[in-house]
């Protein structure tokens, strides 16, 4: 391999690092010292503390009797206080955690095993750009920049009893560094273990993991947006289902005198609603299929100096070469340091090496264009506000489902879509070296697949392709070009069509039931197949006597997840040993996982893992006719990120499966080391129905509760009503908040 390993420096102890996302795509840090961080002391200061307080006392929050947090500020700049105020209260580790991921910073925390995720970051990142984007950003987002570092180091200095484990004072400019709210960011496209098989010197093979993601299925969220045409009332109404991790985003209402007034969920550490709605409009993203992250294969020659260069047409343009200096906490706690030297072409960061050549990768690093439309769509009226905010191009890996109070519904996919050419299969690395295979610039909005206002009366998403969005006025594939769209379909997706095309008098809780539809298309589509199997079996075959129960069961299955069902149980293990041995063959062929279990499994397979689902089921549970209810279990135990799960501790049942079996109402779970139960950790986290009438109307409920803390009483009281789809009321207007506030206070208080 041609380059150095990375250089080890002398052990010492450091406080901390700085960091933050550079503006180009080809931009990679420059390697800094480490600069030291505030004591804790240093947040107190008395010009510090006096502005705070005053700042504060310009703030209420209230409580309502779910532990939700209504912020209102004076101003946008003291809303985004109280904001930021309120979630560290309820979890700061995950908000100190969101940010040492973003800035570079989680191996001064975690060690060195980290250290790798850290280089990911900091290829991307350079503090000086961010504090240059941050000094040229325009006034009013200056000052939203620091209301959130000013309530963040407020809450440390009004709680000393919380300990950072790195951030000890936030400075305002780090809010550029995770301005975009999705869970898992176009980066993590990046392998680890190539990285470091790259710039670590030595061989290492991918993980599944990585594959997948170099696969491309995106696996959450469902959105849903429903025109006056069809509903009863004559109101818009739109559904928002985040499948992310739990406990990943804040419920939060804010308010300001400035005409702020936003519902919904803040990824934890950002100053925005990123999935919600406010009096007029709202907004839901969907993680999207199209192909926007690419990859350049570069040809390297190295010249008589040892200096390093790439071909580019008939060119030789010198390999950009710089140092990334990062700190890691060592097992004694102390910290050291090691640097790297990295590199770049104008593509982007050179991230691994395949088949001889330098792998440089490419994609949307706009943070100052990003963090000002994910905090002006919260202020939109209505779509033609909304599609002006959408001009900034800053949105790279989510579709979006839209509705107003005008009667206005819209899909859109990701503004930030580089103009290619489409003979090109950007799905693999391309020639870094052809001028025709260069970025273009991006594509007007215009020039997008949409569906605005679509005359079916509907749009939705479910991470599948956009050309089933609005059912016949959906955008039609071949118009577009093969990059627009690199997922497919999924089994939600025609899970979807078939309960928005199954009335047109939807009414809130009529959505509420379609988003909690039972039925498992995935299912539906491969049970049939397995019976067949067995039916071809010659009389007497062994494996028809011992399968005979088993295929009795699920041919006469409805294909329903239910809390009682034995069918789902038997369905699901199945499904999964099928989908073990699927896989890889599937992306050899090019083909979803599903479609290659549906076409290309053959009988034996799938009898076969029908047999070993079956005596998976006796083994753990005594039988192969086990309620589903008694295995699908959601879990709280305690206020880590990562808990560990106990078969003897409390738990309730949910009776909704993965979204990958069709499911909409999804809940991503497993068994864990010492378990036989399953227990979810992503799927369905804040699930929201939004009525845009006269006077706006919502129901929600969040994963488990508003709280981080276990000793809170809002640590898991929704849980409950998560598990069953028992939307609560949202309390919106002040009106509607009377009567169930548990307390109100101001910052500090």
């Amino acid at each position: 391999m041609n380059h150095p390993q990375s250089e080890g420096l002398s052990r010492r102890r450091v406080l901390g690092g700085a960091a933050g996302l550079a503006a180009g795509a080809a931009a990679v840090a420059v390697g800094l010292p480490v600069s030291g961080v505030a004591s804790a002391d240093s947040t107190r200061t008395a010009p510090d503390l006096a502005r705070w307080r005053k700042q504060a006392a310009h703030v209420t929050i209230t409580r309502d009797d779910w532990g939700i947090p209504h912020v209102v500020g004076r101003t946008d700049a003291d809303a985004v206080f109280g904001m930021i105020y309120a979630q560290a209260e309820d979890d700061f580790n995950r908000i100190e955690n969101n940010y040492l991921v973003s800035l570079g910073r989680l191996a001064e925390a975690d060690g060195e095993s980290a250290i790798w995720q850290d280089l990911r970051q900091r290829l991307f990142i350079d503090p000086g750009v961010l504090k240059k984007d941050y000094a040229k950003s325009p006034g009013w987002l200056r000052e939203l920049m620091q209301a959130w570092a000013d309530g963040l180091n407020y809450y440390l200095a009004t709680h000393p009893d919380v300990r950072p484990r790195v951030i000890k004072r936030f400075e305002p400019w780090m809010a550029l560094s995770f301005s975009e709210g999705s869970i898992g960011g176009d980066i993590e496209r990046v392998p680890l273990t190539q990285l470091e098989a790259f710039y670590g010197d030595r061989e290492l093979p991918m993980t599944d993991e990585e594959r997948e993601l170099l696969f491309r299925e995106p696996k959450g969220s469902n959105g849903m947006a429903i025109a006056p045409s069809h509903t009863r009332d004559g109101h818009a109404l739109l559904l928002i289902n985040p499948h992310t991790s739990f406990f990943f985003r804040s419920e939060q209402h804010v308010t300001s005198g400035e005409g702020l007034n936003v519902y919904g969920a803040a990824t934890w550490g950002q100053f925005f609603i990123y999935q919600g709605f406010n009096a007029n409009a709202g907004w839901m993203h969907t993680s999207s299929g199209v192909d926007n992250v690419d990859e350049f294969a570069e040809t390297i020659e190295t010249g008589a100096n040892g200096s390093r260069s790439y071909r580019y047409g008939n060119e030789l343009r010198p390999v950009t070469t710089k140092k990334i200096t990062l700190s890691y906490r060592t097992a004694d706690g102390g910290q050291a340091q090691r640097t790297f030297t990295t590199f770049a072409t104008h593509h982007g960061p050179i991230v691994r090496e395949a088949d001889g050549k330098w792998i440089a990768f490419a994609l949307m690093n706009k943070p100052l264009e990003a963090l000002q439309q994910s905090f002006l769509r919260t202020k939109a009226r209505d779509y033609a506000n909304f599609i002006k905010t959408a001009d900034f191009k800053a949105n790279s890996s989510n579709n979006t489902l839209f509705a107003d109070s005008k009667g206005g519904i819209a899909f859109l996919m990701p503004q930030f879509m580089p103009l290619r050419d489409d003979r090109f299969d950007y799905r693999r690395p391309v020639d870094g070296s052809d001028p025709a295979t260069n970025w273009r610039g991006l594509h007007s909005l215009a020039s997008l697949p949409q569906a605005v206002n679509p005359k079916n009366g509907w749009a939705f998403n479910s991470n599948n392709w956009p050309w089933t969005a609005a059912g016949p006025d959906s955008p039609k594939a071949g118009d577009y070009a093969r990059y627009f769209d690199q997922a497919g379909e999924n089994p939600r997706g025609p899970q979807a069509i078939r309960v928005l095309s199954a009335r047109n008098d939807f009414t809130p809780e009529t959505l509420i039931e379609a988003a909690f539809d039972p039925y498992l298309t995935a299912f539906a589509r491969l049970v049939p197949g397995l019976v067949s199997a067995w039916d071809d079996l010659p009389e007497g075959d062994q494996q028809k006597e011992e399968l005979a129960g088993p295929i009795g069961l699920l041919r006469d299955w409805d294909h329903r997840w239910a809390a009682d069902s034995t069918a789902t149980s038997l369905a699901v293990f199945w499904g999964e040993a099928l989908w073990a041995v699927s896989a890889q063959p599937a992306r050899d062929a090019g083909l979803s996982v599903w479609d290659y279990m549906a076409d290309r499994a053959t009988d034996a397979q799938r009898l076969t893992t029908l047999g070993e689902a079956a005596e998976r089921l006796t083994q753990d549970f005594g039988s192969w006719q086990v309620p589903w209810s008694e295995i699908n279990r959601f879990q709280r135990n305690d206020g880590a990120i990562v808990q560990k799960f106990d078969d003897a501790k409390p738990s309730s049942p949910v009776p909704f499966t993965s979204a990958q079996w069709g499911s909409l109402a999804s809940f991503g779970a497993r068994r864990y080391p010492g378990t036989k139960r399953y227990y979810g950790t992503s799927g369905n986290s804040f699930v929201a129905v939004v009525e845009f009438g006269p006077k706006v109307r919502a129901w929600a409920v969040t994963a488990g509760g508003a709280s981080g803390h276990p000793d809170s009483p809002h640590f898991n009281d929704q849980a409950e009503r998560y598990a069953s789809g028992d939307l609560r009321p949202v309390y919106f207007y002040p009106d509607d908040l009377k009567g169930h506030i548990e307390r109100s206070y101001k910052p500090g208080k």
